[in-house]
């Protein structure tokens, strides 16, 4: 059994590619929708569950992210071993669920395990979208794909500013003083966006699972024992159970996983004192060394896979490079809407419609046209999409400086839309470029990798540090403005990506035979 290839034959590239593309676009969609429905809500959230900046950057980020970046990691490694389309239908099927209960939420700290839960269930979307976008699509293609699927972000993202206005405007003009069950304007938002996912998920459920690795012409046979595997990366990740794993590879390994748990306390503790969050730095902390004791149990396990993506440069300066983008890009997404509605007096409605509707629009031709620009640059060059990614963190620092100290609500919606295009067109490059680092089986686990910067360096600390400025200097201008400090940094790793990734590329088979991958 564990040598047979499985899946169905489906001609890369041909009109079922698009097909599931198409639909996979719409599951990306919501996974935004209900992701970044908190923006529009945050004032009214922040109001009824008495929360400060620095607890909505809390939400919308670190709960969030730290558990969908960890969570990624062993559903990465299950997308690479099982059946990608019935693991994403029971991965929307739960954030769905999530969201929805989001709106039945009374505290903060309720909120943030409804937060969670949503991360855990969309951590299965990308690492099964990409290694199944990868099989459908032959590598000249591959960056247009991943580019058009990933544009489920920003058309989500937009979606959900207008949703999430048109809603909380509409249900509380209905029931000033709550509606049915009590609920108010943004608790019924999140139920109103929650509960289509679950429909959405029986079509889903109707997706052919591909042939991994066809397109490439390398057929990978699927794994005898994918929940054992799962189960086996799971294990390395939670603690206290990483103490276990750790022990199994020798007293060294286990000395070495005590030091990181140590530090990573060490750690926590000293940020807590200087900034007294608790629950930010318990949860960066957590995921810190969480991810610690998953790649050094994956060198032990796994070593092509490990030598591939953590012991290749290339790869983890792309990945870094574009964490530092999302950095910036996520702390926007959450505090644009905020600091229209806050600083610039615009009615949520407005501010849903015209924010979420430039966002939409911007984000999805950004995204589509960096993809393309990409494969294009490519073909010349075999570093030529990092140039495509290096636009992603130059083009929007003179754009959030004009709009983030302009006074014109309709200057600050374009230069909005300037922000989301130019950010957008990073995305697709990145990820194309760690996808072809790395061998076909091992594509969901690279994924749940990349995921690891967008969302512990991007989403756990971004939003956080916007708001937390935020509080300190009692201006929202000043906590996004702050942001554009890890621009020279982000540069400065894409162009050192830019020199290591021809000779990286071009080794992969070679790299992955010396460390032992058969065949």
């Amino acid at each position: 059994m564990g040598s047979q290839v499985e899946g169905e034959k489906v001609r890369p590239g041909g009109p079922y590619a698009w097909y599931v593309l198409t639909i996979l676009v719409i599951v990306y969609v919501l996974n935004f929708i209900d992701r970044q429905i908190l923006s529009i809500l945050a004032e009214d959230v922040k109001r009824d569950l008495g929360l400060s900046d620095a607890d909505l950057g809390f939400l919308f980020g670190t709960a969030f992210g730290v558990f969908y970046a960890l969570f990624g990691i062993p559903l990465g490694r299950l997308a690479d071993s099982w059946h990608r389309v019935r693991l994403m239908t029971i991965g929307l099927a739960l954030w769905s669920a999530m969201t929805a209960l989001s709106g039945l939420c009374r505290t903060g700290w309720q909120l943030s395990l409804a937060r969670i839960g949503v991360g855990v269930g969309e951590a299965t979307a990308s690492p099964c979208a990409y290694s199944i976008l990868s099989d459908y699509f032959p590598r000249e293609q591959r960056a247009t794909a991943l580019a058009v699927y990933s544009s489920g972000i920003y058309i989500g993202g937009g979606l959900s500013l207008f949703i999430g206005g048109a809603i909380v405007q509409g249900w509380n003009a209905a029931y000033p003083g709550g509606g049915p069950l009590g609920l108010v304007g943004w608790q019924a938002a999140f139920m109103a966006v929650g509960l289509p996912g679950v429909l959405l998920a029986l079509w889903v459920a109707t997706l052919k699972e591909p042939v991994r690795g066809l397109s490439d012409g390398m057929p990978t046979p699927v794994s005898p024992s994918p929940f054992r595997d799962f189960a086996g990366e799971l294990v390395t990740i939670i603690p206290p159970f990483t103490l276990i794993g750790a022990a199994r590879r020798g007293a060294a390994a286990l000395a070495l996983n005590l030091l990181a748990g140590a530090l990573a306390t060490g750690f926590a503790l000293g940020m807590i004192g200087l900034t007294g969050s608790v629950p930010q730095w318990s949860a960066v902390a957590l995921g810190g060394y969480a991810v610690f004791s998953w790649a050094s149990a994956l060198r032990s396990r796994d070593l092509p896979t490990f030598r591939l993506i953590w012991g290749t440069p290339a790869f983890l300066y792309v990945a870094l490079g574009y964490g530092l983008i999302a950095f910036t890009s996520y702390a926007i997404s959450l505090w644009a809407a905020p600091y229209a509605e806050r600083v610039l007096g615009e009615p949520k409605a407005t501010v849903g419609f015209v924010l979420g509707g430039g966002a939409a629009l911007g984000g999805f031709l950004g995204v589509v046209l960096g993809g393309r620009l990409a494969d294009h640059w490519r073909r010349r060059n075999p570093a030529g999409r990092i140039p495509v990614i290096l636009i992603g963190i130059v083009g929007p620092v003179l754009p959030i400086i004009l709009a983030y100290t302009t006074g014109s609500a309709p200057l600050f919606y374009a230069l909005s839309f300037m922000i989301q295009l130019l950010a957008s067109s990073a995305l697709g490059a990145a990820a194309a470029t760690t996808q072809d680092l790395v061998l076909p089986r091992m594509r969901g686990t690279a994924t749940a990798t990349f995921f690891i910067a967008t969302t512990l360096v991007g989403l756990a600390f971004g939003p956080w540090f916007t708001g937390y400025v935020s509080g300190l200097s009692g201006s929202l201008r000043t906590g996004i403005l702050a942001l554009l400090g890890v621009a020279p940094v982000s540069v400065l790793l894409l162009l050192l990506a830019y020199r290591a990734l021809p000779a990286a590329e071009a080794s992969v088979a070679e790299r992955a035979r010396l460390a032992g991958e058969a065949g």
